[in-house]
């Protein structure tokens, strides 16, 4: 069914008039630029859809688009009360009064305004506007027969007018948005003769309605934008998968829009899973090669500069939100003012995307739109999907899982107790000479031997990092992204793999051959002492670890995973349990130096020194200070961060 041309001018006319009041409150120009030059037909074409107010009747079955038809689920009265000024001559009955009700005569309520006198039910539901302060409001009821106590009392018994300053309209997209505007509008009382009529009949309640209509629609357009994103990738697909366009959406969002969510918790997960398959696809691919040289192969392919460079190749920076959604800028279709969008991009043959102007993107932004999307895909449809959308974007990565037909290189009982290190982690080597290639340290040369740790602790390295943020992320899908990047980074350090490493006497079966490394593991070993921690997440070593203790969890976590055809699962079933208690929101510990800088910025404190083993800070004019003695720098911070952050408690100045 077409609308007739003009009930669709009317139309228009009252989508512009109620959001350009709603959004801007000003009567004047809008009286301007209604009634300014403009063609119809420019103004016509740019009306894309029509937002009109609805008549709740459940009998209704077909709507009508006639304005005439009873039938209508439209309420053709509200819309044409934005036409209110042109057709009040109409309204107007025998005795010269405007009404729209059925009274005549000596039965009409005659009310003054400051445009002559009308029939009160012209401004019951109305919208007003008192121009000599250009406020608007919407009036609710009349307000008469006042008693002596009403704050709103109308003097020499005339009739006040019972009116709400009109709403404005807010980013309702905005996180806290609701709280905030759960403050009810002051209610006036407003003298009738104060009063131009601008729309009648119109109710508050409409009026309220609308003002959500700019974050609806731009909330829309944005789930377009992730609909079409999905489909130009699902059209390169041969596999289809569920992914929900929420997600995607979630995926392009930035937390500088400011909404309930955004890409971060995405990106940390699909970083870490884009880290480990491309690991293990240099790993089987570059056998000869070693950690460094893999390392920077890896760094070349996952660096920010080269997502940013497959994102753009596939136009991702179209469809990147990455800004705060501003009503007052929303472009309300059909205005003639309105600032289209003309600049355009091509994403299929027969799609294109329109917006303003150019759009500066940081190319960090970018990769990590990619990184989050690789998540979304991951986290909603498995890692299969996510493997087809990086091979969309240009990142052609093997995937395959299976056991390797290589011959053991040695026999590995001649250099590990291979069934103490099976029964400790309640694994079963199929190869055993990759237990002994996982503990061997780059000082133990010994002809059977081929190769040091380090190939295999790359790998372990990324296969630890990825399932451990998979475990947070699935285990508390309600958590900020914030918390899951700190559980992360508690579970995902060196500290916390190598207290595992001396909690489950692994480091005893380091194969070296250099004193100097066997000083380092046990001065760390009896620093720990009888005070190893239950828990082995956060930073709770007092000095910093050797590098081969974290190192030999990781190389460990690699042999199990090529071991077993690069089964995840067999890792984690593994390895996890070295791990327990894993850190929870409830128990996560913040790196000292983070939280003690998060406490100082909060009280605006002048900032720590750390100096000759001494840690200060001054605070409410009190100088703390904490000595502690150590060469390393990193260990001198977190031990002055925890004794100052402890004395700052102590005394009651680290409470809220």
């Amino acid at each position: 069914m077409m609308m007739p041309k003009k009930v669709v001018n009317m139309a228009r006319r009252f989508q512009i008039t109620i959001l350009r009041l709603l959004i801007n409150h000003n009567w004047s120009t809008l009286q301007h630029d209604l009634n300014g030059p403009h063609r119809e037909e420019e103004t016509l074409a740019t009306t894309t859809y029509l937002v009109l107010p609805s008549i709740i009747d459940h009998d209704l079955v077909l709507p009508s688009i006639d304005p005439d038809q009873n039938s209508s689920i439209i309420d053709w009265d509200c819309v044409k009360a934005a036409s209110f000024s042109s057709n009040v001559d109409g309204m107007v009955g025998e005795d010269g009064i405007p009404h729209c009700c059925s009274l005549k005569g000596d039965d009409i309520r005659r009310m003054h305004t400051k445009d002559g006198p009308v029939c009160s039910c012209m401004l019951r539901n109305s919208l007003v506007i008192t121009p000599h302060n250009g406020n608007l409001y919407c009036i609710t009821g009349i307000l008469d027969n006042l008693n002596g106590n009403s704050p709103m009392k109308s003097k020499k018994g005339k009739s006040l007018l019972c009116g709400r300053r009109l709403f404005k309209v807010q980013n309702w997209l905005r996180r806290s948005t609701f709280q905030k505007g759960k403050e009810r509008s002051h209610i006036d009382s407003v003298a009738p003769k104060l009063c131009e009529i601008i729309m009648s009949p119109i109710s508050a309640s409409t009026l309220y309605s609308f003002s959500f209509i700019p974050s609806i629609m731009h909330r829309m357009k944005s789930m377009l934008l992730a609909i079409t994103l999905k489909e130009m990738q699902m059209n390169h697909c041969t596999q289809k998968f569920d992914v929900p366009d929420i997600k995607v959406l979630e995926a392009i969002t930035t937390d500088k829009c400011e909404e309930e969510f955004s890409l971060e918790s995405l990106e940390t997960l699909g970083d870490s899973f884009l880290k480990y398959v491309v690991s293990q696809q240099l790993f089987r691919d570059n056998k000869q090669d070693r950690e460094g040289t893999l390392s920077l192969k890896r760094e070349s392919m996952i660096s920010n500069a080269n997502l940013c460079k497959l994102g753009c190749n596939r136009k991702l920076p179209g469809f990147i939100r990455n800004e705060r959604f501003d009503p007052k800028q929303w472009v309300i279709p059909g205005d003639p003012c309105g600032c289209y969008w003309k600049d355009e991009m091509f994403v299929s043959p027969l799609k294109k995307i329109y917006y303003e102007g150019t759009r500066p993107m940081n190319s960090k932004v970018i990769s990590d739109v990619v990184e989050a999307l690789i998540g979304a895909y991951l986290s909603t449809s498995g890692e299969l999907a996510a493997l087809y959308f990086m091979k969309w974007l240009g990142l052609l990565v093997d995937f395959v899982k299976e056991i390797s037909d290589e011959k053991p290189f040695l026999e590995a009982e001649k250099y590990v107790n291979v069934s103490c290190l099976q029964s400790l982690l309640n694994y079963s080597f199929r190869d055993p000479s990759l237990l002994v290639e996982a503990l061997t340290h780059g000082s133990y040369q010994v002809a059977d031997i081929p190769r040091c740790y380090q190939r295999l602790e790359f790998l372990g390295d990324s296969v630890l990092d990825y399932l451990i943020t998979l475990y947070f992320y699935k285990e508390y899908p309600g958590i900020s992204p914030g918390v899951l990047t700190d559980l992360r980074s508690a579970s995902v350090n060196n500290e916390c793999y190598a207290l595992t490493t001396v909690k489950f006497g692994l480091y005893k079966h380091i194969l070296h051959q250099s004193p100097g490394l066997d000083e380092g593991i046990m001065s760390f070993v009896n620093n720990i002492g009888q005070s190893l921690p239950d828990s082995t997440f956060g930073w709770k070593a007092e000095s910093p670890p050797p590098k081969v203790l974290p190192d030999i969890l990781e190389s460990i976590a690699g042999a199990i995973l090529v071991d077993s055809g690069f089964d995840t699962n067999a890792v984690w079933q593994t390895i996890r349990p070295l791990l327990e208690p894993m850190a929870t929101p409830d128990t996560l510990e913040h790196q000292p130096m983070r939280e003690l800088e998060e406490f100082r910025v909060r009280k605006s404190y002048e900032k720590p020194t750390f100096q000759d083993g001494v840690a200060s800070i001054k605070a409410d004019g009190i100088i703390h200070e904490e000595t502690y003695v150590s060469s390393n720098k990193k260990t001198l911070e977190k031990k002055g961060a925890k004794a100052l952050l402890g004395s700052l408690k102590a005394t009651n100045l680290g409470s809220e």
